[in-house]
């Protein structure tokens, strides 16, 4: 598959778990739905909505439980779920695009607690493989 595709497919699919959290989700599910029945040889949109319903509601109880690892899941099945939908239909590319066009940005705000940081802040779900960071600045008043 295409790089080109497999970012979009990414992208698709992060912004479509971050949209089920917004006020905007219903105007969002009708189209993904929609995109969906229609690449389906229009299989019916109402199940495809219903589905993406579940899927928000997962979403959701993993969100209230702290459950990263199921959020984690979901992004990763609709990442694999759009990859497919455009390797067997390179057209649906042009609508999924138009589509993350048109979404509103989801903000994200990050604040860190507890005192004065010296060392490197990282703020992450997942970190997978590896991880190096370099030595420590000198703190104030150590030597």
């Amino acid at each position: 598959m295409d790089a080109e595709l497999v970012t979009l497919a990414t992208a698709g699919a992060t912004t479509l778990v971050q949209q089920m959290t917004t006020q905007g989700w219903e105007a969002v599910r009708r189209r993904v739905a929609a995109l969906l029945a229609r690449r389906r040889g229009g299989a019916d949109e109402e199940a495809a909505e219903r589905e993406l319903e579940d899927w928000r509601a997962d979403l959701v109880a993993a969100l209230e439980e702290g459950d990263e690892a199921t959020t984690a899941d979901i992004t990763a099945h609709w990442r694999l779920r759009l990859r497919r939908l455009l390797r067997d239909d390179p057209e649906a590319a042009a609508e999924l695009r138009a589509l993350l066009g048109e979404l509103p940005a989801v903000e994200v705000h990050n604040s860190i607690s507890g005192g004065v940081q010296y060392g490197t802040v990282i703020q992450t779900g997942t970190i997978s493989g590896g991880l190096t960071l370099g030595g420590f600045p000198d703190r104030p008043g150590r030597r």
